[in-house]
């Protein structure tokens, strides 16, 4: 397994260190936090928050501003969750797309089965959690709650990769096992995005616009060249493309693919995704985020990396931006998010990857033990990152959010469970 690149970590510190200061600012001073959270940037009648809605959740302070006859405001809270965490969305598609389509890739073939199996039941274990418990609750609290049902299915790949490590060691077969369903949890986290929480009404026909960049795009400055090329081996045409050009069309055509997700209702964090497939890439995979990809010079991995620092701004305020909650917050919503993620996962993940491994046949990867479905459960209950934007798009602003996002805060208690489970279950440390 080639080592992971330095993106996890840096991502890691950066995104703590915007929660830890989110969460003692709101605490200490609720007001001054919400006014730079929700503080207008930009008034205009194209892109942003509802100016009504955001009137109503701005308050008084509103007044302050002078923005006449509009329609949008783009907020500092809507600039980093939906315009530039598309960015990191962007990220965690590519590695999912090079999983999927590249030769060696992770999730191809018999060697991705047990953990996209096992996969599943980390989703479907934390729904059936979340909503079993809020439906004993009762009918008021199951219906002030049931549209966060995804909060729980998520899974941090930064945080639970870097926690795997230090459970298992870098050279277990668990940490690859534990990588894989990280990715295709994210995977299928997107599509539940795109699907089930939608930004607005929904406007599909906008979709063409992004459709019709990102085929523009591949037809124009990937295929054209190439097939021009074809027979000469010095290709002339597709260097003279990525010399010149570099990653310039396909960032017009994000821009353009993120413009009709936005009007389209569905949410532009995702407007990136559809041109990662129009992007020239490597004829192979090295695994997800591997250290070796620095070394190709494909336009895909070099806008990836050069993607990387301002990535790890943009999830610094991310954290800073969405953790901001006050203690007095928790509530129902706070423990339904956790029980699913510290309870569902784990259930979820050992039932589906047993069945996968054991009646199913798929086996699991040599030197690894069943019981280690259990530890994996325990580590991808972290669900942080991805929990959060979850929690801010399927409440709107309020109580209900805030607890919700407590419970996603909350699920660094699974850190210390995994090291519990680590030892109670015996787990032998391999590094490599």
């Amino acid at each position: 397994m080639y080592r992971v690149w330095n993106f996890i970590t840096t991502y890691s510190i950066l995104l703590i260190s915007g929660a830890v200061v989110a969460l003692i600012w709101a605490n200490i001073d609720p007001s001054s936090y919400h006014y730079v959270v929700d503080y207008p940037l930009w008034f205009n009648s194209t892109i942003g928050v509802d100016i009504g809605y955001w009137e109503y959740a701005y308050g008084e302070a509103a007044i302050e501003f002078e923005y006449g006859d509009v329609e949008r405001v783009v907020t500092f809270h809507y600039l980093i969750n939906d315009i530039l965490m598309a960015l990191f969305f962007a990220i965690a598609g590519k590695e999912v797309w090079e999983a999927v389509i590249l030769e060696n890739g992770s999730l191809r073939g018999k060697k991705a089965a047990t953990p996209l199996v096992a996969t599943a039941g980390g989703m479907l274990g934390p729904i059936a959690i979340y909503l079993g418990i809020a439906y004993f609750l009762g009918s008021t609290t199951f219906d002030a709650v049931a549209r966060g049902w995804a909060i729980p299915t998520a899974t941090d790949i930064a945080f639970s990769y870097l926690i795997g490590r230090m459970v298992f060691g870098a050279g277990h077969p668990a940490v690859r096992f534990l990588l894989l369903l990280a990715i295709a949890d994210d995977a299928a986290g997107l599509i539940i995005l795109a699907i089930f929480y939608p930004s607005g009404e929904l406007a599909p026909v906008w979709l063409l616009l992004s459709v019709v960049a990102s085929a523009g795009a591949f037809f124009l400055f990937n295929w054209l060249p190439r097939r021009m090329d074809r027979g000469d081996q010095l290709r002339p045409r597709s260097t003279w493309m990525r010399k010149n050009l570099k990653w310039y069309p396909y960032a017009i055509a994000g821009c353009l693919s993120w413009f009709g997700f936005a009007q389209s209702g569905i949410h532009p964090a995702l407007g990136l995704l559809p041109v990662i497939p129009a992007i020239p890439h490597a004829d192979r995979a090295f695994g997800i985020f591997a250290e070796a990809e620095r070394y190709l010079h494909d336009i895909l991995n070099d806008m990836e990396h050069g993607l990387a620092i301002p990535v790890d701004i943009v999830l610094f305020f991310f954290g800073l931006l969405n953790a901001g909650v006050e203690f007095s917050a928790i509530s129902e919503a706070t423990w339904l998010v956790l029980a699913g993620l510290i309870i569902g996962k784990p259930v979820g993940i050992f039932i589906m990857g047993w069945l996968a491994a054991y009646p199913m046949r798929l086996g699991l990867p040599a030197g690894m033990r069943a019981v280690d479905l259990i530890v994996i459960g325990f580590v991808a209950a972290i669900g942080f990152t991805v929990s959060l934007f979850v929690a801010s798009v399927a409440f709107s602003t309020g109580p209900v959010q805030d607890a919700a996002k407590m419970g996603a805060l909350f699920s660094f208690g699974a850190v210390f469970l995994s090291f519990a489970a680590g030892k109670i279950l015996k787990v032998q440390k391999q590094e490599g």
